[in-house]
């Protein structure tokens, strides 16, 4: 088969190695010059030299929220470190040792950007594309799809009331790239994912204040430098450098960064691939991962808080399964009824449709569930266990989990060294 794999991030690279070593031709589509999708850090934002968006979100001196022991694929170790706690320019370094290491360079077609995804009878797609250096038109055919572009790719910023009021900057943290312009100012940081978190600390580090605004049902019990302060959500912009709070308290402020996430954006898929996106909520997906309408399209890595590159690998073994014809996959109807049935059971969790493909504390059962039904080697379960533990470790000590280290013992046990 010939199989078109769109980004070159982690989850386009484990892709096209499964791919290739099931005996299938696969070429890969990448926007950017090189490969490593999110790792890749770029002074620049909005738009390329090219004219072409930037959805790199990637900014300076960050350094992983989870130790290597668990972000590793598992046919390749990171390097033997010290440290559990890596940065972006390790995980990059990485990216490209796998890319190497299982020849996948030649595969990959950089520059392109992908304007539409069409299927095609006898139950193949269309792909056209464009050469972002000299605007060529290309137009690939292919057996089957993979979407690999990850999902940080359209920022989420909320409509505060009397924000035109506000003649200080209030920008979202896609386009964060240092601290530095917050020297001396007063800021508030939206949001309590993993961005806003560490956005927090590293403005901290500059900044006269800084406000941790969120309404995280997380107990964050961490001690914070002396100059951040927790707060509830902004109910509304005053004046040009006033906010009020929920609660009714007011603060005199100078920058506003949004921390507020991402929506799943596949914005060159054509409406007749099926899948549609409500809430955030990607519908039309069996196990969040193949297309009910045409299995021959995956959209790798939908589900979040997990052990991402652990995940993706798995996801296209189990495509890589499926197009080998290892293992079939039930009718249309079943498809539908099992997306609904899982559906259900988090609507019964109290969970929103936001929270449609939030994996957390059931990752290990979603791993497993992958695993027994295309008769695949799993996770181990330790990688979840140290997943959780760690994210328990970010919660209680935010200034310091990094220093922590890790050891896998066997697939159910690991020990922290420090």
């Amino acid at each position: 088969m010939r199989v078109g794999i769109i980004g070159a991030g982690a989850a386009g690279l484990t892709s096209a190695k499964h791919i290739i070593q099931n005996g299938h031709d696969c070429e890969v589509l990448e926007l950017q010059e090189d490969l490593g999708g999110t790792w890749v850090y770029s002074d620049d934002v909005g738009v390329d030299k090219y004219g072409f968006p930037i959805y790199s979100a990637m900014y300076q001196n960050l350094r992983t929220n989870l130790p290597k022991e668990i972000m590793a694929f598992p046919d390749l170790a990171f390097p033997d470190k010290e440290k559990s706690y890596l940065t972006q320019a390790e995980v990059l370094n990485y990216l490209h040792q796998y890319t190497d290491e299982f020849n996948l360079r030649p595969h990959i077609k950089f520059n392109r950007f992908v304007s539409e995804i069409k299927p095609l009878e006898g139950n193949r797609w269309i792909v056209r594309s464009i050469n972002k250096i000299n605007k060529e038109e290309i137009e690939d055919e292919y057996d089957a799809i993979m979407i690999c572009n990850g999902h940080y790719n359209e920022p989420v910023s909320p409509t505060l009331e009397g924000i035109e009021k506000f003649k200080g900057s209030a920008t979202h943290s896609h386009q964060f790239r240092s601290p530095k312009p917050y020297k001396g100012l007063r800021v508030i940081v939206m949001g309590a994912g993993p961005s806003g978190i560490d956005i927090t600390l590293h403005v901290s580090e500059v900044a006269t204040k800084v406000i941790f605004s969120h309404h995280s049902t997380y107990d964050i019990k961490s001690k914070y430098p002396d100059n951040v302060e927790q707060r509830c959500d902004i109910k509304k912009i005053l004046n040009e450098n006033t906010v009020e709070f929920i609660d009714g308290s007011v603060e005199e402020i100078d920058a506003i960064i949004y921390c507020t996430g991402y929506l799943y954006s596949y914005p060159f898929l054509h409406e007749s691939c099926g899948i549609t996106i409500t809430e955030n909520y990607v519908q039309h997906l069996y196990k969040h991962l193949i297309n009910i309408k045409y299995p021959t399209m995956c959209l790798i890595g939908i589900p979040f808080n997990v052990c991402a590159l652990q995940m993706f690998d798995l996801q296209a073994r189990f495509f890589t399964a499926y197009l080998d014809e290892k293992m079939k996959l039930p009718d249309f109807d079943q498809m539908l009824n099992d997306e609904k049935s899982d559906m259900e059971e988090r609507i019964a969790k109290g969970y929103t449709k936001r929270k449609a493909h939030l994996m957390g504390v059931d990752q290990n059962a979603y791993y497993d569930m992958l695993a027994k039904t295309a008769k695949l080697k799993p996770i181990p379960p330790v990688m979840t266990k140290l997943f959780l533990h760690c994210i328990q470790c970010l919660i209680c000590d935010l200034m310091n989990f990094r220093d922590l280290k890790f050891k896998i013992i066997d697939e159910e046990n690991f020990i922290q060294i420090l």
